[in-house]
């Protein structure tokens, strides 16, 4: 975690933070507005109340999805309102745009907020400005920003060379990101390289649905041993027989069993039960 920055944000980041100054777990459920319902027939206020009692540092929403979750569970974890959009459906679908503010984040109670640049998108130059404003305007409401960069686009020839990976990292943490996600390289080795010159902590993405429990702390374990702060896992959680009790497993793969007391673990069962 940095320790510059302004009393508030320096606050928002020790909600995000939790657990460890240096380790994250984040489950993003901002999937939807993408792919359409993917979360299985669960609901999101349940499976949020799944998560929040078993380690889970925060959760990526879109700001509408909040009228359906209860603010009991963020208690236990934080709240990351995501700030960017786009459809399967649109003519580029790696053209990301804004659908909310930094302001909107703050009165609905976040934590953090995420934007998603496509490094090599057709629509690069309107990303890459929305970035720059949104950060600009983290800094006047100490939010902590969280940018999601991927190389993705028709010039993008190997979406996990390197020296690509590399150059999104970058440009997140020059355009004023606090924690940047992006794409696993396949080896801890070859990631190691990307964090090692990383000035800000830096999360990889859960990837596609893996084969089994042990395909997915595997992959964790790799990107922990390849520098990175942790991971920022969606489907392979959300999807999973038991998001719980997986989400629980990679917890303690990236903070150890301190992050989850019995005493609190057994509160928020309790709260996740009744809401069921």
């Amino acid at each position: 975690m940095q320790v510059n920055g302004s009393f508030a944000r320096q606050v928002r980041l020790g909600r995000l933070f939790r657990h460890s100054d240096q380790r994250l777990f984040v489950v993003p459920l901002d999937h939807s507005v993408t792919d359409g319902p993917v979360t299985g027939g669960r609901r999101v206020n349940q499976l949020i109340g799944r998560l929040a009692g078993n380690g889970v540092d925060a959760v990526v929403l879109h700001k509408g999805s909040l009228r359906y979750v209860e603010p009991r569970w963020f208690a236990a974890t934080s709240l990351i309102v995501h700030l960017s959009a786009s459809t399967v459906h649109a003519p580029d679908p790696d053209a990301k745009y804004l659908v909310a503010s930094v302001e909107e984040a703050l009165r609905l109670g976040a934590d953090a907020v995420s934007v998603h640049v496509n490094l090599g998108s057709l629509d690069e130059a309107r990303q890459i400005a929305d970035l720059a404003r949104t950060a600009d305007a983290c800094d006047r409401w100490n939010m902590p920003l969280l940018a999601m960069v991927y190389p993705r686009g028709p010039r993008i020839d190997n979406p996990r060379r390197p020296e690509l990976v590399a150059h999104a990292v970058t440009l997140a943490a020059d355009l004023g990101a606090d924690i940047v996600k992006t794409v696993f390289l396949g080896s801890a080795d070859e990631m190691a390289a990307v964090t090692r010159d990383c000035p800000v902590p830096l999360i990889v993405a859960g990837g596609p649905r893996r084969a089994g429990t042990a395909d997915v702390l595997a992959h964790v374990d790799e990107a922990l041993r390849g520098g990175a702060a942790g991971v920022a896992m969606g489907r392979n959680i959300f999807e999973a027989d038991d998001p719980g009790g997986l989400a629980r497993r990679v917890s303690e793969l990236i903070h150890g069993d301190s992050a989850l007391a019995p005493a609190t673990a057994h509160r928020l069962d309790s709260l996740e039960i009744a809401a069921l």
